[in-house]
């Protein structure tokens, strides 16, 4: 399953986010005992703390929109992981400051879905 990911300190599912998210509900419509985890993350700007509350709205959004569209909430487990689990070397602690490009930040703020039930 393909992540989606999100723009810098947003929360909401962008255009190529509903594009990704349309397939996993296809899949999830096939698989009626399916269920998902939802583990949402982000870039290291802005606090931890900040950044694991930015990364539970992110979980709850993207939860929101399948639910939207007919999956059972039951379905469907989500957390924050803040900038706990960043995929590359572009941490910022403790300034808050990095070096690293957009692009590097992107692919941090992202949605990961683990299959829990099948």
């Amino acid at each position: 399953i393909k992540m989606i990911y999100f723009d810098l300190d947003k929360s909401f599912i962008r255009k190529d986010a509903a594009i990704e998210l349309a397939k996993i509900l296809d899949v999830l419509e096939q698989h009626p005992t399916m269920e998902l985890d939802i583990r949402s993350h982000t870039d290291c700007r802005q606090t931890a703390k900040y950044n694991m509350a930015l990364s539970d709205r992110r979980a709850k959004s993207t939860i929101a929109w399948l639910v939207s569209k007919g999956i059972s909430k039951s379905r469907l487990t989500g957390r924050g992981y803040g900038e706990s689990q960043l995929v590359n070397d572009c941490g910022c602690e403790p300034t808050n400051e990095s070096s690293c490009s957009e692009e590097q930040h992107q692919a941090n703020r992202r949605i990961e879905f683990i299959i829990s039930k099948l």
